[in-house]
This record gives structure tokens, sequence and C-alpha cells, in this order.
């Protein structure tokens, strides 16, 4: 795995090559190779070599922070062959190791739980080849971070009042689960978890609460600007279809918004 990020960093991400994180994983014919890939494809490889190169580079939105989109949308698309190298990669950038494991643990709710047991055992085998300790890791049951009673009381009857009497245990794990613990966790910023919901959202096409977790990223001090530039990632990384059918409830957030403001 380290060849391949030593890689990555040489072609200032330049994403010329997957077969090294295959060897690297011991999985060689998992991925297919450049010349794999110029046999069958080479336009393809053009594109790897010239906008997706291009695009890890854009200004408005940090490599870390475009790491953790991408991951968002592989984990919430359950697309396991490049996670390892993603997960690599954004331990490069930036992200750390008790972020990646809690992206995972919030994207089981959002996501999955098949998707999120699918990338633990992808995950596995890069905290093993760079010897990540069970102490860089989040508490199963750490100190949560501070509840705003006032919205989460709104929200709760809200969501009671509307979905009580259809389906009360969903209604009840809603507030016990999401949003009065997995969102209090501390070892991921609500800035970034904020983010990871709105990848995984976009990347699935799981759009009824887009409206809802877009204002609430920006609440939680996401800029439009990087909202801007995370769609233009998911445009690349979960399909211009999910991105184009975002598109039009992300610029109805950021005009209300604009709208809204003194």
């Amino acid at each position: 795995m380290n060849r391949w990020c030593a890689g990555l960093a040489a072609a200032s991400l330049a994403f010329t090559t997957v077969e090294t994180a295959a060897i690297a994983e011991g999985t060689q014919g998992a991925l297919p190779s450049t010349l794999d890939i110029m046999s069958v494809a080479p336009a393809l490889q053009g594109y790897a070599d010239g906008p997706i190169s291009d695009l890890w580079k854009r200004p408005g939105l940090s490599p870390r922070d475009r790491s953790i989109v991408t991951i968002a949308a592989l984990i919430a698309r359950n697309q396991t062959a490049e996670m390892p190298g993603y997960f690599a990669l954004a331990l490069d950038n930036g992200v750390q190791p008790r972020e990646l494991s809690e992206i995972i643990t919030h994207l089981a709710f959002y996501s999955g739980w098949a998707n999120a047991m699918a990338a633990v055992s992808a995950l596995k085998p890069v905290f093993m080849e760079r010897k990540v300790s069970a102490d860089a890791l989040p508490l199963r049951s750490p100190r949560l971070l501070p509840l705003n009673a006032a919205a989460d009381a709104e929200r709760a009857s809200r969501v009671g009042a509307e979905f009580g009497a259809t389906a009360p245990g969903v209604v009840q794990y809603t507030t016990d689960v999401l949003f009065r613990d997995l969102w209090l966790r501390p070892d991921l910023a609500p800035r970034d978890r904020s983010l990871v919901t709105v990848s995984a959202l976009v990347a699935s096409g799981q759009l009824a609460q887009l409206a809802s977790h877009l204002n609430r990223a920006m609440d939680n001090g996401l800029t439009q600007a990087e909202a801007s530039e995370a769609l233009t990632q998911l445009a690349f990384y979960a399909g211009w279809p999910n991105v184009f059918s975002a598109l039009p409830i992300a610029k109805d957030v950021f005009a209300k918004r604009t709208k809204a403001l003194p």
C-alpha cells in the first residue's frame, strides 16, 4: 500500500495505476493494471491521467475533505475494490484513523450495516500495514458532545407527529440512537459528519433528506464553496446522474440561505 500511495504523491495525486494497490494487498489481478485498462479502454486511462488527476488539485475543497467525500461515496455504493487504496490516501491526506473508524460507524446507519461491514474488511489490512493501534481508535462509549436540547426536541416532536403511528420503532431509534448518540460522538467533527452524510445521500441517490442534511452541514460549518466542490468530486465518484439529480436541491438550499442573510 505504501508503494501505491508514494506513487500518488509523486504524481501529484494522478491516478495512473491501481495495480500496485492490488499487489500490496496480495490480490494481484483483483484490480486492473494500467496495461489492462489500456487494452480495454485507453480513453478511460486518459481521463484518469487528466481530469481525475486535476480534480484532486482543485481549490475550494482540501485533499483531506476530498478523501472524506470519496470514501463516503465508495462505502455508500459498497464499491470495495478501491477502498484500500483510498483509505490509505485518506490517511496520507490527513484523515485520522479514528475519523475513518467513525465514518464507517456513521455510514452503518446511513448506507446500511452490510456496507459498513464490507468497509471494515477493506480498512483492516490498511490499519495493520500502518500499525494503527487500538488507542488510535474511538472509544466504544465516549463522552458525547453536548446536545442542543431545544432543536432536538423540535425534531423529535416533528418526526414523531409525522411517523410515530406508522413506524414507532424507527422514530424511537432515530431519537435515541442517531441524534442522541451517533451524531454526538466526538471523534468526527459535526461538520465532517455532515459532509459524510451529504456525500453518501448523493452517491446513493437518496435525495429525500438531502436539503435537510445540506442545511445541517452548512450550519455545522461547511461553506457553500466546499459543498459545491463536494458535488464536483461526487460527479466522478458517484456519477453525473446522481449529482445532476442533487443539483436542484443544492441550488435551492444555497438560494434560500443567501436570501436569509442580513
